[in-house]
């Protein structure tokens, strides 16, 4: 069965991480959560100083950015790949409210895109990759056989967010959840480098009234027909 790339963008909160494991693992394909690496590189930002509420150090970024490395590595027990920070497994540390609310300023800087970009197309020269993030389809893998838009609406999105966060253990209010989704939003479509948008031949899903089910086999059925040349 011949491998091909699959490229699966949208708008935080929309499930892509999940449906896209979801699908490699079923394909036997390799998995890379392109969100996580732009976390990674705002949590070291968080850490050395360079982003707060009050500051964002963009100079200091771009000379730090050859000091951040970052890897992917799969234990048996974990159900995903992990990722890595400078020889540290920060997958826990990347996911809370305060790296959410500083990666969408990271993410626009240009220099960081463009050491991401390149890492994320290296993972996936070999074909057999389903890769998420907000410009797989229209920047990293535009040539992509199967690309995918995923959607739903804003106070959706929260509620998920908001009940992944409770149930991690974590005090926050649905509110600012809310609020940091809207943001998000805002930043990733209006950024100059590399907009969140639609790839061209992209296939739109909106799942807002979708459970997990659901939104896995519609997917599943997309790759499987993109596979065998049916559409």
């Amino acid at each position: 069965m011949r491998k091909i790339t699959i490229a699966i963008d949208g708008y935080s909160s929309t499930g892509k991480s999940t449906v896209a494991k979801q699908l490699a693992d079923y394909l036997g394909y390799v998995y890379v959560d392109s969100g996580a690496m732009y976390r990674a590189v705002t949590l070291y930002s968080m850490q050395n100083g360079i982003i707060s509420k009050e500051n964002f150090d963009v100079e200091k970024l771009k000379e730090s950015l050859p000091s951040i490395h970052l890897k992917f590595i799969k234990e048996e027990a974990w159900n995903k790949a992990h990722i890595f920070l400078n020889g540290k497994d920060v997958e826990n540390e990347i996911r809370n409210l305060d790296v959410s609310e500083f990666v969408s300023p990271i993410a626009t800087i240009h220099e960081v895109r463009v050491k991401l970009v390149a890492q994320q197309q290296q993972l996936g020269l070999e074909k057999g990759v389903v890769m998420d993030g907000r410009d797989i389809g229209t920047v990293v893998f535009p040539n992509a056989e199967l690309k995918i838009f995923m959607n739903a609406s804003a106070p959706e999105r929260a509620q998920r967010r908001y009940k992944e966060l409770v149930e991690r253990g974590e005090t926050v209010s649905f509110n600012d959840v809310l609020k940091n989704i809207e943001d998000r939003d805002h930043i990733d479509t209006t950024r100059e480098d590399s907009p969140l948008r639609k790839a061209d031949g992209a296939i739109e899903i909106d799942n807002s009234d979708m459970n997990l089910d659901d939104q896995f086999h519609t997917v599943l059925q997309l790759a499987k027909d993109r596979i065998a040349r049916r559409i």
